[in-house]
């Protein structure tokens, strides 16, 4: 029988415990989000994504008008939904695939930059008025060569778009996918300002054949403020991109990589991107979210 002093020695350890558990912070982890695209009506955009049970999500900005703008800021507030990023795209033509695409995608292209600078700005003006902090596009094939005009004339254009996003208070990221992942940490130091870094497609550097994620996210990983959780296959086809899968189903080896995230600190949002539409995108959608559930713990 222990004595009256090892029973409350026993109590006093046992109080401790459980004081410093109490105190303990919460750790936090990554949220899982989905990417939808904002159009007519924001309500029916924003209730998709809460009944599918994200409490994130990205926005791919498709109005622009105030009243757009208060119906989206509204319908957050009412499902209790984070708006992580908006995302900038077009004007078109955007090309996809590796011979157009040059000459299309983004702002690197000379004939379509003035117009795709504008629309940035036009997206972080509307998510300013949203409540939306981060703002993100695809820049384009910005060059491996650094002494090529055309590399210098993308980081200014960068460093133009960056800077009215930090006036309106807000990060801009670049999407990975048409440039090595070192060519775009060297575009980002060029730029300068420390409201740029990158939204992690992890399945784009795969589509366009420029890294393995797992790899790419060493090189990354201090400039990463957003993932896209998407799978894909590399690209056989000289003049096609690879092909976008669900996830599981490509080389993405997603329990490594989160493993990895998690070890460089990455706390921030998961947003799954399904490239396909009708019942068939819910269902990866829905499949992907139970998956990663369990790998972010």
């Amino acid at each position: 029988m222990p004595s009256f002093f090892n029973r409350r020695q026993l109590l006093q350890a046992a109080a401790a415990a459980t004081a410093l558990t109490t105190a303990r912070p919460a750790e936090k982890k990554m949220r899982l989000g989905v990417i939808t695209g904002l159009r007519k009506d924001p309500d029916a955009t924003i209730k998709r994504v809460h009944d599918l049970g994200f409490p994130t999500c990205q926005l791919a900005i498709g109005v622009f008008d105030d009243e757009a703008a208060a119906k989206t800021r509204e319908a957050l507030a009412k499902y209790g939904i984070e708006a992580t990023s908006a995302v900038a795209t077009g004007p078109p033509p955007e090309i996809y695939d590796f011979y157009k695409g040059p000459t299309t995608i983004g702002v690197v292209p000379r004939q379509y930059r003035e117009v795709r600078i504008a629309r940035i700005k036009k997206v972080s003006d509307f998510a300013k008025k949203v409540g939306i902090t981060g703002v993100q596009t695809h820049c384009g094939f910005i060059p491996e060569n650094p002494n090529e005009a055309l590399y210098t004339e993308a980081v200014n254009a960068i460093r133009e778009v960056a800077q009215y996003c930090k006036q309106n208070g807000q990060t801009f990221r670049c999407e990975t996918g048409q440039e090595t992942p070192i060519t775009l940490v060297r575009a980002i130091k060029d730029v300068g300002l420390d409201n740029v870094g990158v939204n992690f497609d992890v399945a784009n550097v795969i589509l366009y054949g420029k890294a393995n994620p797992v790899d790419a996210a060493d090189l990354l990983g201090p400039y990463i403020m957003g993932i896209h959780a998407k799978d894909g296959l590399y690209p056989t086809d000289p003049k096609q991109l690879g092909r976008e899968v669900a996830i599981g189903e490509g080389k993405v080896n997603f329990p490594v990589l989160i493993e990895k995230l998690k070890k460089i600190g990455y706390q921030g949002p998961l947003t799954i991107e399904r490239e396909i539409e009708g019942a068939k995108q819910t269902e990866d959608i829905l499949a992907s979210k139970a998956f990663l559930e369990k790998l972010i713990g």
